[in-house]
């Protein structure tokens, strides 16, 4: 069969196992793309080695091709020669311990906390949902909640008098985060002066209510956050989630320990909390940098003076 054919048969397959057209459309143009390479260089796949397939990598990073791309185009590579041995095409697979280029992770972003004091006092109202807003802003803040987990909270689950609230994270899993004091109170105002009035009756447990009285949505939320950030004048683009990384990166540059964030946060494993530790390092970094040249304008500025 011709390599055309099985280049077919291979997108025919991928369309089988319900794959986005997208997806199928990227893996059958990386190896487009990887085939007339093999073809430009003299290659035949069953020629193919671990040097040839570097040299091809090499070609892409020297064509400016970014590392998320390149590791996309191996895993289609890998594909497509797993399909050919299956098919009796090739014996062997040249691309063991052949690895891509690693993945830069982006920092997460985050606000500063004079951005968060403002977001949050752009709730102000002392209309029942004025409260409803003030207490959910300051809950994602001051806990550091999911979107999801926020508007899962039952009135059981919150204790005031310790200042902590019972989440239901990822996978069914409970845990109990904290509440800073600002956030307390802002509850036990919501709950005295707010709630009551949504509430359509005693049998709904859900701690956020909507105008009807049902519990409040992940939509409604994102649209609440949204509008407060609007109205805070607030140019950058703000969202719930942005709210949880604001609360990991305040934590660990206020000196929180690594762990406890890790347990309030809910996550697994403590290498997807270290990296809010890159984004205080960065802010930390940044600052020095800043006074650093600060220090210098004064200096010069100094001497400028005295001459």
């Amino acid at each position: 069969m011709e390599l055309p054919q099985l280049l077919d048969l291979f997108r025919q397959q991928l369309e089988g196992r319900n794959l986005s057209p997208y997806t199928v459309r990227n893996y059958t143009s990386d190896l487009s793309a990887f085939l007339r390479f093999l073809e430009q260089e003299g290659i035949t796949l069953r020629d193919l080695t671990r040097q040839d397939f570097r040299r091809y990598l090499a070609h892409l990073h020297e064509e400016g091709v970014a590392p998320g791309s390149i590791s996309r185009k191996i895993s289609a590579v890998r594909s497509f020669l797993q399909f050919l041995r299956r098919e009796g095409y090739l014996d062997h697979d040249p691309l063991v311990q052949v690895r891509g280029p690693k993945r830069l992770r982006r920092l997460p972003p985050y606000l500063a906390p004079e951005t968060v004091a403002s977001l949050i006092e752009a709730a102000s109202e002392g209309s029942p949902l004025g409260l409803r807003d003030r207490a959910l802003l300051e809950l994602l803040y001051a806990s550091g909640v999911r979107v999801s987990e926020a508007v899962g909270v039952d009135l059981d689950d919150l204790d005031l008098s310790e200042q902590t609230v019972r989440v239901r994270g990822k996978g069914g899993k409970e845990r109990l985060t904290l509440l800073g004091r600002p956030a307390a109170e802002a509850l036990l105002r919501y709950l005295r002066d707010g709630r009551p009035h949504l509430a359509k009756g005693p049998h709904e447990r859900a701690l956020f209510l909507n105008r009807d009285g049902s519990r409040l949505s992940v939509r409604s939320v994102q649209n609440i956050v949204r509008h407060y950030a609007q109205k805070a004048g607030i140019s950058a683009h703000v969202w719930p989630h942005l709210l949880r990384h604001t609360f990991a990166t305040h934590m660990l540059d206020g000196g929180a320990d690594l762990r406890v964030v890790q347990e309030l946060l809910g996550h697994a494993s403590p290498t997807n909390t270290q990296i809010y530790m890159h984004v205080t390092q960065e802010h930390q970094r940044r600052r020095y940098l800043q006074a650093f040249y600060n220090q210098v304008r004064l200096r010069k500025g100094s001497a400028h003076q005295s001459s």
